[in-house]
């Protein structure tokens, strides 16, 4: 298959899955709704939202965010009380600690960071939080891959990287630029609702045809 043949299909896949799955009302659709307000806000609830589900990570910002919804008041409240509002999310303690250290650094400077070598110097900030924190907060085009876009790029065939930050240069390859931010919510949104890491609900999807994963498994089960 030429390249840009793959790249057209790549893309019709795309935009089936991002209409395929509103029905669904994934967890991302409404995590992400409540969090565009500030660069602030989204900034600390991606943080939050590693490793805890979207419905969690909601519940403790709204938590955190009702009473310190900036860095000056978020770094008066504490490290200790940051804590007890974001519980049960994964990792709190050590994810309050970044929190307290990111709004003292953000005073300093003034503004949440725009670019991706500032971000990733804040306190617990990796590759997948700031490229989200881009994409959500400044409209810039990057692609966060988390486990849900990791998984479902190697099951569509667009990625055969081992590890995110090649995966996350295999779709950008893979995609143009325009397309960047559309990727992570829509296949996360995807893997939160049909293309489950354990028993993916293959019987429902619209991509059997074009699925490689789908057809290895029906394969197999000849």
């Amino acid at each position: 298959m030429g390249k840009k043949l793959k790249i057209n299909n790549s893309l019709l896949t795309l935009k089936k899955i991002e209409k395929f799955i509103i029905p669904f009302n994934p967890p991302v659709f409404t995590f992400e709704r409540s969090i565009r307000n500030t660069p602030f806000r989204i900034l600390i609830s991606v943080l939050l939202s590693s490793r805890t589900k979207d419905t969690v990570t909601k519940d403790a910002s709204k938590k955190l965010f009702s009473i310190a919804d900036t860095p000056e008041k978020m770094f008066r409240t504490g490290e200790q009380k940051i804590k007890e509002l974001i519980y049960p999310v994964g990792f709190y303690k050590r994810k309050a600690k970044n929190i307290y250290e990111i709004c003292k650094k953000l005073i300093q400077i003034k503004k949440v960071p725009d670019n991706f070598i500032e971000l990733t110097n804040l306190p617990g900030v990796g590759r997948k939080t700031a490229n989200l924190v881009l994409a959500l907060a400044f409209n810039k085009p990057s692609i966060a891959v988390d486990t849900h876009v990791f998984r479902i790029s190697k099951r569509l065939g667009w990625a055969n990287g081992e590890k995110p930050e090649i995966v996350e240069k295999e779709l950008k390859k893979m995609f143009p630029e325009i397309f960047w931010n559309k990727i992570n919510q829509t296949l996360v949104g995807f893997g939160q609702t049909v293309c489950k890491p354990q028993n993916p609900s293959c019987n429902i999807c619209i991509l059997e045809k074009e699925c490689p994963y789908y057809t290895l498994k029906r394969i197999n089960k000849i």
